[in-house]
């Protein structure tokens, strides 16, 4: 049975998971990349995006958990790309042609469009459901593993049930 699961979630110590005024230029708000400044830094993701070096430790081992048991993911249309990603034809998420996922990723919006596929196994679908209904869907897609709740933080607080 697939489990729903939240991680590499980051999170400030006054509760917050993102900035605000999201934007193309500013993916993470005000905020900018401090609360994943740590998982930037680490091997895993210099490798990820093709750059050398980075540091190994403990949240380089953490960081590497990303996608061993993962079959689907599941995130908000904030997570995908900025306000207003929907009326441009050819926003297709903010990590470049191979993003980390390499699962049918599962994004709720209220705008769907056609699936795209990407290079390593990502595929986005555009839901306008439930989380519930969603996460059924990507249950389903997942093949047996588990199902990440990726964010979010509206996401994260949603009623799954």
């Amino acid at each position: 049975m697939s489990l729903a699961r939240v991680q590499f979630f980051s999170i400030s110590l006054d509760g917050f998971g993102t900035g605000e005024g999201q934007s193309h230029d500013a993916p993470f708000g005000h905020a900018g990349d401090r609360l994943h400044e740590w998982m930037f830094a680490t091997r895993w993701w210099r490798e990820m995006v093709g750059q050398p070096g980075g540091s190994g430790g403990i949240d380089d081992a953490f960081v590497r958990l990303h996608a061993p048991g993962i079959g689907a993911e599941i995130m908000g249309a904030g997570k995908f790309g900025p306000p207003g990603w929907h009326e441009d034809p050819e926003w297709q998420g903010w990590w470049g042609p191979n993003p980390p996922f390499h699962t049918p990723t599962f994004i709720l919006t209220h705008h769907p469009r056609s699936s795209i596929e990407m290079e390593g196994g990502t595929t986005f679908h555009f839901l306008d459901a439930s989380p519930a209904e969603a996460l059924k869907t990507a249950s389903e897609a997942a093949g047996g593993q588990d199902v990440r709740i990726g964010g979010g933080p509206t996401m994260i607080r949603d009623d799954w049930s």
